[in-house]
């Protein structure tokens, strides 16, 4: 009995203390532990990641797949099949939380037929204590629940559960610590996301995000720098920077720094090609950001501005901070520095409140604006926001009538902007063979339109130029150019 004390307590005296050397060791852990469960099983043990909102939390899965991968675990991408399936979980709306709970039934089952299986949950949802409450004692079979500031303990968590058997629950109401450097399974081998900042500041009063994503702190520019070039390195050619609002990057570094000076230093990365980011917040865009777009031959002509709404009334009961006005005039400075720009929105119809007047408001900025595309949403109650409890809330049958209309003025500017490029040769990335006609690949240009054209899987991550022959209404059929 001592001797097995004595053990445990050297084990864990050499546990590292710093990260991420700390998740490494808890990787090699549980390594050992799989090797033991795919001995007794005969056979690889398998997982699979689902992945529910953004595109950071699409970050986080590559990180989670990567780990996985390293500890020894084989991908199935069938979650029917996988005996360790994790749900990295998004809760902008009401009912992602409702097809997680749908999702988790089926799980259930399964778990009662496969010895093997574990079921972890992370993300935006769980940073909600009435969800965690509610996982305890409905759906107690889930091993492993943590939130968004703790992704990087994934290896850790692994291990506990594995040595305890019991449900690990970690969840952390804050943070101001950032780990990276964590093994990552990408997608694409040629284009990666790069998370440059986590958390938000903005509370606008619809969304839950700072509730649960925490306070906004920025990654210091120079390990950025050193992802982008390793990125580099294994040859990606295009990046997407990530951020709740890129647009304010810096503010919480030792040395402040803007995001427009992140950009200068980025581009002199050698061998890299293409670089996005996103999202952009009005009131942060600031005119050293247009410039610095505008001299680049490396950050994309796209550029998503959310609006939300076009009558200052509801920008303000939205607390977005700034007027129709004044983001009228950011759109006007915006193109003149780059008149080939591509500008994409997202819009909320239905806001509590909204008269037909502020509707009218909002198809005026559409009209004005002339985006490339924009994301419609019709407004949804988000429990744990002001704008749930606010007086006022617009009916439904209104709502969609509003919705349609709004819709119709954004897809048939949409069509029109994008014909304007029919003709034309342009760079294209390839991204995948056709999902629909394998003699095709897709590829997108620099202002994130696709295009499909002739070729074949060998032409993925390279760049082409093409001629766009035919515009379908929100994508190309083109052809190489001779």
């Amino acid at each position: 009995m001592n001797q097995n004390i004595s053990d445990t307590a050297e084990r864990e005296a050499q546990i590292p203390v710093q990260e991420p050397q700390r998740q490494y060791y808890f990787m090699e852990r549980a390594k050992e532990h799989l090797e033991e469960m795919c001995r007794a099983a005969g056979r690889r043990l398998t997982f699979c990641v689902t992945t529910f909102g953004c595109q950071m939390n699409a970050r986080d899965s590559e990180k989670l797949v990567g780990i996985l991968e390293r500890v020894g675990y084989m991908e199935e991408p069938d979650e029917e099949k996988a005996d360790f399936v994790i749900y990295n979980t998004c809760t902008v709306r009401e009912n992602a939380n409702q097809r997680v709970y749908g999702r988790l039934g089926q799980l259930g089952r399964n778990k009662k037929k496969n010895p093997n299986m574990m079921i972890a949950l992370c993300g935006c949802m769980m940073q909600e204590p009435e969800v965690v409450e509610k996982l305890k004692k409905s759906y107690p079979f889930v091993d492993i629940i943590f939130g968004t500031h703790n992704i990087y303990k994934f290896a850790e968590l692994l291990v506990s559960h594995m040595e305890s058997e019991r449900t690990v629950i970690d969840i952390w109401k804050d943070t101001d610590k950032i780990v990276e450097d964590l093994p990552s399974e990408r997608k694409y081998p040629f284009k990666s996301g790069v998370n440059i900042m986590f958390g938000c500041n903005n509370f606008c009063s619809y969304c839950i995000v700072p509730y649960v994503r925490g306070r906004e702190r920025s990654r210091d520019p120079r390990a950025i720098i050193k992802e982008i070039e390793r990125l580099v390195s294994e040859g990606v050619v295009e990046v997407m920077l990530l951020g709740q609002n890129v647009n304010s990057y810096g503010k919480t570094l030792d040395k402040p720094m803007t995001f427009a000076q992140l950009l200068r230093e980025i581009e002199k990365i050698d061998g890299l090609e293409r670089i996005r980011f996103m999202t952009s917040h009005p009131k942060d865009l600031s005119d050293e950001l247009i410039d610095v777009m505008a001299s680049s031959g490396k950050i994309c002509r796209h550029l998503h501005l959310p609006v939300q709404s076009g009558s200052t009334r509801i920008l303000e009961k939205m607390n977005r901070r700034y007027t129709k006005e004044g983001y009228l005039a950011l759109a006007e400075r915006i193109k003149k520095a780059m008149p080939d720009i591509s500008l994409t929105t997202d819009i909320i119809v239905g806001f509590p409140g909204e008269t037909e007047e502020d509707f009218q408001d909002t198809l005026d900025v559409v009209r004005k604006v002339r985006y490339d595309s924009a994301f419609t949403f019709i407004y949804s109650k988000r429990t744990g926001t002001p704008a749930a409890a606010m007086p006022d809330q617009v009916p439904g049958d209104v709502v969609k009538d509003r919705f349609d209309r709004l819709l119709k003025e954004v897809q048939d500017i949409s069509t029109q902007m994008c014909a304007l490029h029919q003709g034309t040769v342009q760079t294209v990335l390839v991204e995948s063979v056709n999902a629909h006609d394998p003699a095709l690949v897709t590829g997108r240009l620099g202002n994130n339109l696709l295009v499909h054209f002739p070729g074949d899987a060998s032409m993925i991550g390279g760049f082409f130029r093409v001629k766009l022959k035919e515009c379908k209404g929100f994508y190309y059929i083109g052809e190489i150019a001779q």
